[in-house]
């Protein structure tokens, strides 16, 4: 066979063989156990279950049903930052996966895609960092959404704080709306935590302007998703893209970060799903975090 010809066929084969694992890791759901260490905080623990980008279409009845199990981890918060919907028709399907998470304390916050539904994108546009975020797109009922979670009793801390004991612990939590869409508005809830209770920030997409500002006020945790963890990772390396100004190696997981002399830890969650036209994840399995508070030393 002609070199070229054999040279052109590795590369196809490569590359439907990666396409075909990048598919079957995208259902690879994966439940990941953290701790998160810090001598201030007023109880000896306290465990948040953190979702983020679930992008649940009405077809997706297995990953419905794995985010329906998560319930079994009886968490004491259970905390979504956004990018629940990828449908317009996804309402009744996020309602029924958050089944019995619905019935404990939650709060949310809204990422892009819970106000417009995702379309073809060209995937080599993540790596322009310096291209126009847009939000258009086919309006979702964001509205009807926000109504069945707040009615259900979950907090909306899109450009909101909200002052709640969960379990004996105190919470002084506040958020914004999405970053990415220029939906922030931290002045709204800016300014200083009470005392003695957990100070909780959260956040769609991890722009360093808004972490910034969480860091500033002293927010013990802050925590946020919109990455997907990068999606697509080189293995022993990591990320190649956030699609915010978040470094790589800040894409997934639990890390501190500083501004202004102050500290705060943050957990930036690889997320559960992916828009529905790059179903797609290599060497980032899409999780659920479990975290665990705790004012006790290792």
């Amino acid at each position: 066979m002609n070199p070229f010809l054999q040279a052109t066929e590795a590369v196809a084969l490569t590359g439907l063989a990666a396409l075909g694992y990048g598919l079957t890791e995208a259902q690879m759901f994966t439940v990941r156990e953290t701790t998160v260490r810090n001598p201030n905080f007023g109880f000896d623990e306290f465990r948040i279950l953190h979702l983020s980008d679930l992008h649940i279409t009405p077809a997706q009845t297995r990953k419905i049903n794995w985010v329906k199990s998560l319930g079994e981890l009886k968490p004491d918060l259970t905390v979504v930052t956004g990018d629940f919907l990828a449908h317009k028709q996804a309402v009744p399907a996020v309602i029924e996966a958050l089944d019995t998470l619905l019935d404990g304390p939650g709060m949310f916050v809204f990422g892009s895609n819970d106000y417009y539904a995702p379309e073809i994108k060209n995937p080599f546009m993540y790596f322009d960092r310096n291209r126009q975020i847009r939000p258009d797109g086919t309006a979702l009922p964001t509205e009807l959404f926000r109504t069945e979670l707040a009615d259900a009793g979950w907090v909306d801390l899109n450009n909101r704080s909200e002052f709640i004991t969960v379990n004996g612990v105190a919470i002084d939590a506040r958020g914004t709306d999405d970053p990415h869409i220029n939906k922030d508005d931290y002045s709204k809830v800016a300014g200083p935590y009470r005392e003695g209770a957990l100070q909780l920030g959260v956040t769609h997409a991890p722009y360093r302007r808004v972490l910034n500002q969480f860091v500033s006020d002293g927010t013990e945790l802050i925590l946020a998703g919109h990455t997907h963890g990068g999606q697509v990772c080189i293995p022993f390396y990591g990320a190649l893209v956030t699609n915010c100004d978040l470094p790589g190696k800040l894409a997934k997981g639990l890390s501190e970060i500083s501004h202004d002399e102050k500290l705060s830890s943050l957990h930036v969650s690889a997320g559960v799903g992916t828009s529905p036209f790059t179903p797609v994840r290599v060497a980032c399995r899409p999780e659920a975090t479990l975290l665990t508070l705790t004012n006790k030393s290792a």
